[in-house]
């Protein structure tokens, strides 16, 4: 899965410059992010200020600032469409690379029970899920390292929290503790999700064999037995809604108590007049980045379950043929 894209001679403009021009570019759209949570500040303290002071700025002013946020709107749609776009390309070229490798080995493995599926589907939704997950990975820890010293800063300004009282830097231990126990008590209600969708792909893949062998052979696929494959499939799949049920109530649950977050922690502050209105869209902005960063895996954690289980087959897939071909069924393949 990552040898033959990182560590072979054909794959190295993609990998590693690639990798390289990724990382700039989400490294960049993070800093227009920072500019436009800047500009948060700037265009909320003079709306306060014009609505306090009635005709205290002018019209070029206000226009002016919504100008500059179209400015750094619009570089940050460029850079993330023609990102995105190259990502694409990126992840395309990992899948060929997963698959020429796979299919070099096809007359060792073809007899491999959901042989076609692993090499077919699961490299194409590795290279899927890899492109959405690997992406977002890499933006929350870029926008973390931006963030937190911006939330720290204006922790300063947050002199208590309520029931609890002074804290210092009160806003970054807010967003830690929160997105911790978010992470944690959503990794033990769903710690059973793995192996459901694991199991799910055996299941299907062995419903799929027995179709793709009915449309050859006549003596296949036959009803009592599509029947009892198919009871298994729907087995699987309602045990995964029941468990994917209460997983979804905790999990949205979660996040919508972390709305109310940051206004929370803002409470005696805000009460006190201590505070800004500009100032608070900054601050609950950058919170709001900071602890969706902590929150990765809460925010990821169902499509890490379909990786895990993707990674699992592969790697099974890979096993076997390390054990055909130390058996000596077939020469490594050169490339």
């Amino acid at each position: 899965m990552f040898r033959t894209f990182f560590l072979t001679k054909r794959w190295f403009p993609w990998s590693v410059p690639g990798s390289a021009l990724i990382l700039f570019a989400t490294w960049y759209k993070v800093e227009l992010d920072v500019q436009i949570n800047d500009w948060f500040g700037a265009f909320y303290n003079l709306i306060q200020k014009a609505l306090g002071s009635p005709g205290s700025i002018t019209m070029a002013e206000y226009f002016a600032q919504l100008a500059t946020f179209g400015w750094i709107a619009g570089l940050y749609v460029v850079i993330g469409v023609l990102t995105d776009f190259f990502v694409k390309h990126y992840i395309f070229r990992w899948r060929t690379a997963m698959t020429d490798f796979y299919t070099g080995y096809w007359p060792l493995v073809r007899g491999i029970e959901g042989a076609s599926q692993r090499v077919q589907e699961d490299t194409a939704r590795f290279s899927r899920i890899m492109e959405g997950l690997g992406i977002s990975f890499v933006r929350s820890v870029m926008t973390l390292f931006a963030f937190l010293p911006i939330l720290w800063g204006f922790s300063a300004q947050v002199k208590e929290l309520p029931w609890i009282g002074p804290v210092n830097q009160a806003l970054v231990w807010v967003a830690i503790v929160f997105a911790l126990a978010g992470t944690v008590a959503l990794a033990l209600i769903g710690f059973k999700l793995p192996g459901l969708e694991f199991q799910n792909q055996l299941v299907e893949a062995a419903y799929r064999k027995e179709l793709v062998h009915g449309e050859d052979d006549h003596q296949r696929a036959h009803g009592p037995l599509l029947t009892q494959l198919f009871g298994h499939v729907r087995r699987n799949n309602f045990r995964m809604f029941f468990h994917y049920m209460y997983f979804d109530v905790a999990k949205w649950s979660y996040l919508q108590v972390g709305v109310l977050v940051p206004y929370v922690a803002l409470g005696p502050t805000v009460v006190a007049g201590g505070i800004t209105l500009g100032l608070m869209q900054q601050v609950v902005r950058a919170f709001g980045r900071v602890e969706a960063s902590f929150q990765y895996l809460v925010n990821s954690w169902a499509t890490i379950i379909e990786l895990i289980s993707v990674y699992k087959r592969l790697r099974a897939f890979e096993r076997l043929i390390r054990e055909r071909e130390r058996a000596g069924a077939l020469e490594v393949p050169v490339g």
